[in-house]
């Protein structure tokens, strides 16, 4: 019989797998905006090439990710 630690342990490997993949279901892909759909603003073509199908710049993807409902 495997002891807490042990299923612990086996938890804490699984989860990171999970998270993982998860964002890559998630994250975009295709085509990439020119410009950002909040501001705008041109997307510099570095961020286009590293995150394909990107729709906004990244001070507004930041935002869109860390903004909150109160």
């Amino acid at each position: 019989m495997t002891d807490e630690i042990d299923q612990a342990q086996a938890i804490n490997e699984q989860f990171p797998e999970g998270v993982l993949a998860d964002h890559r279901r998630r994250r975009p892909s295709g085509k990439s905006r020119e410009t950002c759909i909040d501001c705008e603003e041109p997307i510099p073509q570095p961020r286009r090439q590293a995150v394909p199908g990107c729709q906004r710049c990244i001070h507004c993807q930041t935002l869109h990710e860390n903004w909150r409902p109160m």
